[in-house]
C-alpha cells in the first residue's frame, strides 16, 4: 500500500519522546487559522511511498532510535488510516515505539467501518499526541472551520483504552488565551486516565512566507507572537483546571 507522504525527518525532537523518525503525511480537513505547514493541506498530494520503504528508511538509523521510535503526523495522519494501519503494523514486527501526532478531526463515534480499522490501529499505537485547539464548540469552529465534539470524544476513547495522550495546545494572543477557557481545556483532560504530558505552545508566525509564496491570505499576520514566558503562565492556569478536575475524582 502506498501513502501520500509531505516528507520525511530522520531526527525529530519534538514529536515524542526520544530521537524519532517522523512521517509527515499530506492532507489535512483543518483550516487552523495559525498552521504553520498549509502546503500539508491539500489531499491526494505529495510523493506516493510504501509503508515498506518507510520501514526501510527507519532501520537505516534504527540505533539512533534506540529511546525513539516512529512518529506519523501531517497534515492529519489519521486522514490516510489505512496506510498508517500498514505502516505501524510493520513497525511492530521490528518492536518500534510508534507514536501518532493528530487533530483527532477523523473521529466520528457513528462511523462503525472506520472505528474498526482505528481499534486496529490503537492496538498497535503506544502514543498519541493529541493537539487540541479550543474547548469552546463555537471559537473551535472560528479558529479551524471544524467542530470539536469528535476530537473530544476521541480523546476520551483513548483515556477508555488507556493509551498514552500527550496534548498540546497552542496558544494565540486574543484566539486562545483567555483564561475561562485554558482552565476548561484542564478541565476535560484532567478527566482523561491516561494522560501523561501536557504542552503549551506559544504561537508564532514565521509560516508567513510560506503563505504569500502559496497565495494564501494568512489572517493572523498582525498576531504578534507570544513570548514562552506567558505560555509558561497560561500552562499554570490549565494546570489550575486538572487539579480542579483530579480533586472531584479523588485523585
Amino acid at each position: 500500500m502506498k501513502g501520500h507522504i509531505h516528507s520525511l525527518q530522520s531526527f525529530g525532537t519534538v514529536d515524542g519522546p526520544g530521537v524519532r523518525y517522523v512521517v509527515f503525511l499530506q492532507g489535512c480537513p483543518m483550516r487552523c487559522l495559525y498552521c504553520h505547514n498549509p502546503d500539508t493541506w491539500a489531499i491526494g498530494a505529495g510523493e506516493e511511498m510504501e509503508a515498506s520503504y518507510i520501514i526501510e528508511q527507519y532501520v537505516r538509523n534504527e540505533g539512533f532510535y534506540t529511546n525513539g521510535g516512529l512518529t506519523v503526523t501531517g497534515g492529519e495522519p489519521l486522514l490516510q488510516i489505512d496506510f498508517v494501519l500498514e505502516l505501524f503494523t510493520l513497525a511492530k514486527e521490528r518492536n518500534i515505539h510508534t507514536c501518532i501526532d493528530t487533530s483527532g478531526i477523523t473521529y466520528k463515534p457513528e462511523n462503525k467501518e472506520y472505528n474498526a480499522k482505528l481499534d486496529k490501529l490503537l492496538d498497535l499505537t503506544d502514543l498519541v499526541m493529541l493537539d487540541i485547539k479550543h474547548i469552546d464548540p463555537e471559537k473551535h469552529k472560528a479558529l479551524t472551520g471544524q467542530p470539536n465534539d469528535g476530537i473530544l470524544a476521541f480523546a476520551n476513547l483513548l483515556s477508555d483504552k488507556n493509551i498514552d495522550i500527550w496534548i498540546r495546545h497552542v496558544v494565540v494572543p486574543g484566539y486562545t488565551d483567555d483564561d475561562k477557557y485554558l482552565e476548561e481545556l484542564g478541565y476535560f483532560i484532567g478527566g482523561l486516565k491516561s494522560l501523561k504530558a501536557l504542552d503549551v505552545l506559544p504561537y508564532h508566525n514565521m509560516a508567513i512566507p510560506k503563505y504569500e509564496n502559496l497565495g494564501i491570505d494568512y489572517v493572523l499576520k498582525d498576531v504578534p507572537p507570544l513570548d514562552k514566558s506567558e505560555a509558561i503562565e497560561k500552562k499554570k492556569v490549565i494546570l489550575e483546571g486538572i487539579k480542579r478536575r483530579h480533586a472531584e475524582l479523588g485523585l
